[in-house]
């Protein structure tokens, strides 16, 4: 895979750890982002610079694309300068975006119609797992191509997961979400809980850690935490747009989540304060609780 020139739309603080992962594998690199600035950092590291979507996805035989919302995904690639207007003929394209399913599959279709092959291949694992390379990938698309999926995330991912046709992917980083909702809520809550009560915070993060109640966010987001850093591993307004992208699927299939629900609120009471580009540990600033001895 390192002979393959990739194009790679979107330099935020997920797709910069991914580009300087592929570009450490030896790939070619080709980028573009809305803001060229923000494109800096892995173009002083090896990539190299396109000035549209259009412009990456004429010299690349794989676009991969992520961006912060649907509306962004639609504009990169059915804009008369987006991915789908240039890409080559057989060319694979990989939003890698959290979006809708409905999107995932309008690209599918879409790309088909013009002779090109695209799945839905959204991660989980935050910004560390960006910058370490071990992303967990969730595939939707044609299942043919997952051997070479699986190659081609080697540098980037630690595990690469197919779920089924176009749209799959989005759905399974939904239920991802839904379960994350519930984590970040309980960290907050419990740390709040911790700290009125008087406990070291520190040993009750070590302890919960340690048994039943471990999880991701507990031990990558409570030390910053503790530690007031709240720069975003993840951003605030994009887990919201997640949530709600959750729950209107949910809706869809008829379904009640209360406690996702509650999360979104939480959520958008956050993004409304101006706290949107806060990653999502920035919860807890939320509850007055937290600031009092």
């Amino acid at each position: 895979m390192s002979s393959v020139k990739l194009g790679f739309i979107g330099t935020g603080v997920m797709g910069t750890g991914i580009i300087k992962n592929f570009l450490k594998n030896g790939q070619e690199v080709v980028v573009f982002n809305r803001t060229q600035a923000h494109a800096q950092p892995v173009i002083e590291a090896g990539a190299t610079w396109a000035e549209s979507p259009h412009a990456v996805a004429a010299q690349c035989d794989i676009v991969l694309s992520m961006v912060g919302f649907p509306q962004d995904v639609e504009t990169i690639y059915f804009g008369s300068d987006g991915i789908l207007a240039g890409a080559r003929k057989g060319a694979l394209l990989i939003d890698m975006t959290t979006s809708t399913p409905t999107l995932a599959k309008k690209i599918a279709a879409k790309a088909a119609e013009k002779g090109l092959q695209a799945v839905d291949a959204p991660v989980s694992g935050g910004d560390i797992g960006a910058k370490n390379g071990t992303l967990t990938i969730m595939v939707g698309g044609d299942k043919t191509l997952l051997s070479r999926l699986q190659q081609l995330f080697t540098p980037i991912a630690a595990s690469v997961n197919y779920f089924g046709p176009a749209g799959s992917g989005q759905h399974a980083k939904m239920a991802n979400q839904i379960m994350i909702a519930g984590t970040m809520t309980g960290l907050t809550e419990m740390l709040v809980y911790a700290k009125a009560a008087g406990l070291d915070l520190d040993e009750t993060l070590k302890v919960v850690g340690g048994g039943a109640g471990a999880n991701w966010s507990l031990s990558n987001y409570g030390p910053r935490i503790l530690q007031g850093d709240y720069t975003p591993g993840f951003f605030a307004k994009h887990f919201l747009k997640d949530l709600r992208i959750a729950l209107d699927e949910a809706d869809n299939m008829h379904l009640q989540l209360p406690a996702t629900q509650l999360a979104k609120q939480l959520y958008e009471q956050m993004v409304n304060t101006g706290k949107g580009n806060l990653g999502t540990q920035g919860l807890i600033t939320m509850n007055d609780r937290w600031y009092q001895a």
